[in-house]
């Protein structure tokens, strides 16, 4: 097959494309238009958003793909995001298959084009980076709402040991168990907690749940062991009728003593941390460079077709920075946020 030839055949693949996408976008716009005349003043899920789209062209086929991700619903909740189930999912076909689309593509002609690869190489090549791009979309889309829980779980535990001596305090003043957490509610600082107790206080307000049921209801669908116990104790405390303030303050003095052991364990986990920094990021790639300097230098050392020169740029511009990137991840997933 000729240049040529393939040029031409991604030409009229783009050329369709595009027609399709142009029919989609006038479609849409006149159903837009028609909603507006109507008086429909609630359309921004069902046209503006991402989730909206995937959903209207996919939403339909994908029931054979749910079973797959059965155990992603439940991390959607505990995420905290505001999705179905469905949607996300077809969320997560649609982008997939687009982004391999355009990676089939794409990798083909920058081979032929710019590197001057024969043609079936590159399309081999454009194959197999689709395929890695299914992988690793797919991979994405459903470690996110667990790398979500799991952080909103830290926070959750982070913020205990103080809001519960705050909660504590409210109990022993004689205020009720809702205004304590409409109250917690209304903290001006961030907390993740406090958008617990919103939606509590949006169950008991909104969708007329008793403080008991909104509570029960918020403690099956978080992510931390610690607050469903401490929730679970606060519901059986009001049934018994106990002291919920010297509840509170057992919790708060339980809480406080397990974060005292964390920060020591933080600590400890710092220092391991730093080590492995310096060793693989200040002190490895600075070996690494005066060895292929001095290799360049000396004019031999190539590696297939990787050259010294090559290998310096690959250590300089991507190994430090997608390394040091890693590290900081790691470093958020491991620090506490108090």
């Amino acid at each position: 097959m000729k240049r040529e030839e393939l040029f031409e055949i991604f030409k009229r693949i783009y050329k369709g494309l595009l027609s399709r996408l142009s029919h989609f976008r006038s479609k849409i716009c006149s159903e837009k238009a028609s909603r507006k005349e109507g008086g429909s003043g609630s359309s921004k899920f069902r046209i503006g958003s991402p989730q909206s789209l995937a959903y209207r062209l996919i939403g339909g086929k994908i029931s054979r793909v749910l079973p797959l991700f059965q155990d992603l619903d439940l991390h959607l909740q505990r995420a905290g995001l505001k999705t179905n189930f469905r949607v996300y999912i077809s969320l997560t076909v649609f982008l997939t298959i687009l982004i391999s689309i355009v990676t089939l593509v794409s990798i083909p002609c920058l081979l032929v084009f710019a590197f001057n690869i024969p043609v079936f190489p590159a399309v081999l090549f454009g194959f197999g980076g689709s395929l890695f791009t299914v992988a690793f979309s797919v991979l994405g889309f459903y470690v996110y709402p667990v790398y979500r829980a799991d952080k909103l779980k830290r926070d959750l535990e982070d913020e205990l040991a103080f809001t519960t001596g705050y909660m504590a305090i409210l109990a022993s003043a004689g205020v009720s168990p809702e205004k304590i957490f409409h109250s917690l509610s209304n903290i001006p600082i961030p907390l993740t907690i406090s958008a617990e107790a919103k939606s509590i206080i949006r169950d008991v307000n909104l969708f007329g749940l008793d403080i008991i049921s909104a509570l029960e209801r918020n403690s099956k669908r978080t992510p931390s062991e610690m607050f469903r116990e401490m929730l679970e104790g606060f519901i059986s405390t009001i049934h018994s009728g106990s002291s919920l303030a010297a509840y509170l303050r057992e919790r708060s003095r339980q809480h406080m003593k397990l974060k005292r052991i964390s920060l020591r364990k933080f600590s400890d986990t710092l220092s391991i941390l730093s080590e492995f920094y310096v060793a693989l990021l200040v002190t490895g790639p600075l070996l690494l460079i005066i060895m292929l300097a001095v290799m360049a230098m000396m004019g031999g050392g190539d590696l297939g077709l990787l050259s010294p020169d090559l290998l310096l740029n690959i250590i300089t511009y991507i190994g430090i920075p997608v390394g040091s990137i890693m590290f900081l991840i790691i470093l958020d997933a491991v620090s506490p946020k108090w």
